[in-house]
C-alpha cells in the first residue's frame, strides 16, 4: 500500500511540473504574438511606451533601442533562445526578495528583439510545498502501515498461539476441545470452523469404536464363555455324548466367526474394495424372487406375506447383494412381528416398500439401528450379529440407494429408492 502511494505521489507530482511548464509556455507564446502584431501596427516611440507600461506582474518585457534598454531590465541576459525555446535566468532586485528567477526567450520583431519573460520561482517554491507535504504524507502513511501491520500480526500471532494451545490439548486426548470462532468471520474463522468439523467427526467416530467395542465384547462374551466351559467339560463327557457336545461348541465358534466375517465384509463394502458384479437387475424380479423365498419362511410362523408389483425398471448392480439386503430386511420383519401378522413387499418403478404390523422401532433408535453391532432387543433372544441392517445400508449406498425408516402404525415400514 505504501508503494502505491509513493507512485501516486510521484505521478501527481509529475502531473504538477508538466502543468506548470504548459502555463509558462502558453503564457510566454501570447505575450510574443502581442508584441510582435504590436512591432507590425505602432511606430517604434509607441512601442517604446507599450513597453515601458507593461506589468511586471504579468510579463517583464525589455528592449534595447538605438540608446539604452527599456522596459523591466536594465540588461539582456547572454545566450538567451528565441521563444519557444525557454531558458531560465537570475536577476537581483531591490526588495526583500532580491533574487528572482525568470523564465523567458527573445521574440524578433520590426523593431528588434524583445525579451520576453516570466517568474517562476514562485513556482519552484509550490512544487517545494508539495514534496515537503508529500513527504510528510508517504511518511505518516508509512508509520500507519507500520503501526496497523504490527497490531495485525500481534493479534494473528496470538490467535496461532491459542490455536497451538488447544491443538497441544487435542494431540493429550482432550477430544471435546474446539476452537474458538469469533464474530469477524475472516479466513481463521473459516479453517476453526472446518477444523471443528473434523473434531466432530473424529470424536463422532471414536464414540462409534468405543460403541463397536463394547458391543463385540458383549456379543462375544457368552460364546466365548461358553466354549471355554464346554472345553473343560469335553474330558468328562462319556464317548457317546463327543459328538453332540464338539458339534454345540462348533457352533459357537461358527457364530463368533462369523461375526468377525460379517464386519469385514462390511468394512469392505464400505470403502469399495469389493468389487461388485455390476449387470442389469429387474427390481420385480428380485422382489418376486425374495418372495417366493420368505413366503416359506412366513408361512411357518403363521404369518401372511404379499406384494405389489407395477413399472418394473432395470437398474445396473450386483444381484447377489441387492437380494442379500432385501431378504436380510424382510427376514427382519418376519422374525420381530408376531405370529399372525401382515408383512407386505411393494415395487413402483425404483421405489421399494417393505412394511409390517410388529412392534415398530422408537424414533431415537431408528437411526442407530444402522451403526455396527446394535441390537434393539437387550436381551439378546434373537440370534444374530447385529451387522445385518449396516450391511444393508452399506450395500444400498454402493448402489447408490437410499433406506429409510418410518411408522406403519402399527409396525414398521422401510422406504427403499433407487436414483
Amino acid at each position: 500500500m505504501t508503494i502505491l502511494i509513493v507512485m501516486l505521489v510521484l505521478s501527481l507530482y509529475r502531473q504538477l511540473v508538466i502543468e506548470q511548464q504548459n502555463q509558462v509556455d502558453k503564457h510566454l507564446a501570447a505575450e510574443m504574438q502581442r508584441y510582435q502584431q504590436l512591432a507590425l501596427t505602432v511606430n517604434r516611440r509607441s512601442f517604446a511606451a507599450q513597453i515601458r507600461a507593461a506589468d511586471p506582474k504579468t510579463a517583464l518585457i525589455a528592449w534595447r533601442n538605438s540608446v539604452d534598454m527599456v522596459g523591466a531590465l536594465t540588461f539582456l541576459p547572454e545566450n538567451m533562445p528565441q521563444l519557444p525555446e525557454t531558458k531560465d535566468f537570475p536577476i537581483f532586485t531591490g526588495g526583500p526578495d532580491k533574487l528572482h528567477i525568470l523564465t523567458g526567450g527573445l521574440v524578433m520583431t520590426r523593431y528588434g528583439p524583445v525579451l520576453i519573460a516570466t517568474r517562476t520561482d514562485h513556482l519552484a517554491t509550490l512544487i517545494e510545498k508539495f514534496i515537503n507535504a508529500a513527504f510528510w504524507a508517504v511518511a505518516f502513511t508509512l508509520g500507519l502501515t507500520l503501526a496497523l501491520g504490527y497490531i495485525f500480526s500481534k493479534a494473528i500471532l496470538r490467535r496461532l498461539v491459542e490455536y497451538n494451545r488447544l491443538s497441544e490439548q487435542i494431540e493429550a486426548g482432550h477430544y471435546e476441545t474446539r476452537l474458538p470462532v469469533s464474530d469477524s468471520q475472516d479466513e481463521f474463522d473459516m479453517l476453526a470452523r472446518q477444523f471443528n468439523l473434523v473434531l466432530d467427526t473424529l470424536e463422532q467416530n471414536l464414540r462409534a469404536v468405543r460403541g463397536v467395542t463394547d458391543n463385540i465384547a458383549h456379543d462375544l462374551r457368552t460364546p466365548l464363555s461358553h466354549l471355554r466351559i464346554g472345553i473343560e467339560q469335553l474330558a468328562d463327557k462319556p464317548t457317546n455324548e463327543l459328538a453332540d457336545a464338539s458339534a454345540e461348541l462348533l457352533e459357537e465358534l461358527d457364530h463368533c466367526l462369523g461375526t468377525f466375517d460379517a464386519m469385514l465384509s462390511l468394512t469392505r463394502i464400505e470403502e469399495g474394495q469389493q468389487t461388485l458384479d455390476l449387470q442389469p437387475v429387474s427390481l420385480q424380479q428380485i422382489c418376486q424372487d425374495l418372495f417366493e423365498m420368505a413366503e416359506v419362511i412366513a408361512e411357518s410362523r403363521d404369518q401372511v406375506l404379499d406384494i405389489s408389483l407395477e413399472n418394473d425398471v432395470q437398474i445396473n448392480g450386483d444381484k447377489y447383494l441387492l437380494f442379500q439386503a432385501l431378504f436380510n430386511l424382510v427376514d427382519n420383519a418376519i422374525k420381530y412381528s408376531p405370529v399372525g401378522a401382515s408383512i407386505c413387499i411393494k415395487q413402483c418403478g425404483k421405489h421399494i416398500q417393505i412394511s409390517d404390523n410388529g412392534p415398530g422401532i422408537v424414533d431415537e433408535d431408528k437411526e442407530r439401528v444402522f451403526d455396527r453391532l446394535v441390537r434393539l432387543d437387550p436381551s439378546r433372544h434373537y440370534k444374530g450379529t447385529g451387522l445385518g441392517l449396516s450391511m444393508v445400508k452399506a450395500i444400498l449406498s454402493r448402489h447408490k440407494a437410499t433406506i429409510s425408516l418410518h411408522d406403519n402404525n402399527p409396525g414398521l415400514l422401510v422406504n427403499i429408492h433407487f436414483k
